[in-house]
């Protein structure tokens, strides 16, 4: 976690609420991540609408982009008064100057296997005051407010469960036709090269492909599902 999302959450007191700052945007937002995973495109199409446009990969594979924008209103300064001095709009267009404006716009991008959801991702100017992604739950907000029947349900919010609205789901393991085209499965990185050679090379024959190493470092430090920070040695 960066110092600038900690303040983030250490300065959203303002008395608009949690609501306003887009807590409860980004964990919706994060909640449908989990919970879309597996349902149908005609369940899909029917809460979420038709994708903007759509990138075929193979004839069983394809990935949906589904793209909103709003505008980000100005807020004109306004004059206290005797019995409540404080000048909120000033107070908050200070805080806009120090931390920036809330996002305005998002981008889904959905992976389908097989006719099924398989794993959704979020991109874009998409994070609010508090929390990340909480642009993106306009998108799937019709899907979240009624839930389709191929949707699954998601566990609790942290900290009775892992849906978190600072970081997103961890993603699925995808099936390797999802992942690998003809190409890329032929020719895999090989994390173990020695120097001068390269980092691509032939697959091995039995067709096995190198697991990714995530951390090359003597400790890790990340932020677990319940949001809250893990120290693990590498192995």
């Amino acid at each position: 976690m960066t110092f600038r999302k900690i303040l983030y959450r250490l300065t959203c007191l303002l008395p608009v609420g949690l609501s306003a700052c887009g807590y409860w945007d980004a964990l919706e937002a994060h909640r449908a991540q989990y919970e879309m995973v597996g349902m149908t495109t005609y369940d899909l199409q029917a809460c979420a609408g038709a994708p903007n446009s759509t990138k075929t990969l193979s004839s069983d594979v394809a990935i949906w982009e589904y793209d909103i924008s709003r505008s980000v209103a100005t807020i004109s300064s306004t004059q206290g008064t005797s019995l409540f001095p404080i000048n909120i709009p000033d107070i908050i267009n200070g805080y806009q100057q120090l931390f920036g404006k809330p996002g305005s716009a998002c981008r889904m991008l959905v992976r389908i296997d097989h006719d099924r959801i398989s794993e959704v991702h979020y991109a874009g100017d998409d994070d609010e005051y508090i929390g990340e992604d909480g642009i993106c739950s306009m998108i799937t907000r019709g899907c979240a407010r009624q839930p389709e029947g191929t949707m699954r349900d998601a566990p609790g919010i942290w900290p009775m469960g892992p849906i978190s609205a600072f970081h997103s789901m961890p993603t699925e393991e995808q099936r390797t036709d999802a992942t690998y085209s003809d190409k890329s499965g032929k020719f895999v990185p090989n994390y173990d090269h020695k120097r001068g050679e390269p980092l691509i090379q032939p697959a091995p024959k039995d067709g096995s492909i190198p697991k990714v190493r995530r951390n090359n470092g003597l400790i890790n430090l990340y932020q677990g599902d319940n949001g809250l920070p893990i120290i693990s040695t590498y192995h």
